[in-house]
This record gives structure tokens, sequence and C-alpha cells, in this order.
């Protein structure tokens, strides 16, 4: 899942740099469709950290099947950094960058919580799927396994249990089958 990165002309900011200034804390990139692999290989090619959900689709060539990579989360790059002036106008100089996420009096951070739980369940290779944003709902929290205090909003569809993550920022869900965890309302 993984994408090469690139290499680019840009001036490195040290992290002793943004430390002072500001801390650092995630935030959404809306990029133009199709662009997310781009503007992420950019930024981490600059030295920011940054967190692509990618999920494996099977897609239908005129000739053949194949196998691509998507972003779970269309149109949106996550990136963790302080929003100083100079990262900022850097991040909105990206060809295929739009705007970072946010109202009027600046950029929205998103909570930690909300990117390591995407993040726990990529990391166990669980199947995820895109889901309606979702916000009312039982909240749960899982007991046990690998997804061990995660917590979310139940659904069931087709008999199974599943899990909705979700990130209020970008009104983006994501959900994951919860069947044989145990769980308990959060």
């Amino acid at each position: 899942m993984s994408a090469a990165m690139s290499a680019c002309a840009f001036t490195a900011y040290t992290p002793q740099t943004f430390e002072i200034a500001e801390p650092s804390q995630w935030y959404a990139i809306h990029v133009r469709a199709r662009h997310e692999k781009k503007v992420a290989d950019e930024l981490r090619g600059r030295g920011i950290e940054v967190l692509l959900p990618l999920q494996a689709q099977k897609t239908r060539w005129s000739d053949r099947w194949k196998v691509i990579e998507k972003p779970l989360f269309p149109c949106y790059v996550f990136l963790n950094a302080p929003l100083v002036r100079e990262v900022r106008l850097s991040v909105l100089r990206l060809y295929g960058a739009l705007s970072i996420v946010g109202t009027h009096s600046g950029p929205l951070p998103i909570p930690q919580r909300e990117i390591e739980a995407v993040r726990r369940v990529l990391a166990q290779e669980l199947t995820v799927s895109s889901h309606p944003y979702c916000s009312v709902g039982q909240r749960i929290r899982v007991r046990g396994g690998a997804l061990d205090g995660l917590e979310g909003i139940l659904t069931e569809a087709d008999g199974e249990k599943r899990m909705v993550l979700s990130i209020q920022t970008v009104q983006r869900s994501v959900s994951v089958s919860i069947n044989g965890y145990e769980i308990e309302p959060a």
C-alpha cells in the first residue's frame, strides 16, 4: 500500500521549527479527484507525515481484471504538521491540492483518536469499506482482540455486525466487520 516517494525542490523545514511555532495536528486536504496519491507523494517528499488510506479493488479493464488501490476517502489526504504560514502555503501550492478543510476562521484539526481508529483498522488488514457518513446511532466499544478499545457506531447489514468509524471534519465514514468481537456500549 505504500507509494514511492517523489523528489521535489522544496525548502526543508526541520521538526524543531514546527515544534517551536505550533504543535503538530492532523488536518485534511481537499484535493482534485484522482490526485490523492500524487499529493501524498509530494507531501512525503517534503518531510510531512501523511495518511492516505487505500483499499484494493478488483477492476475490469477491457482485456483483463486488475487489482488497483483506491483511496478510502476520495478527494482527501490527511497530514500531520503544524500549519505555520510556510507549511500552509507550500501545501496549497501543490498541484492538485484545493484547500485545507476548515471554516472561514481557519483549518479544523482532526481529533487524534479518529485518525488512530482508521490506522488501527488498516494495520490489522481487515476488510474495510466506504460507508455513508454516520453520526447518530448506538455508540459501541470493542473489548478484546486486535481492535480493543476502538469506538464507533454499531450497524448491521446482511446479518453482519459492523462498526462505523467517522472522521467528522470531512463528513466521511468507513465500516469494518466486528463479528466475533465482544462489544459494549460506549
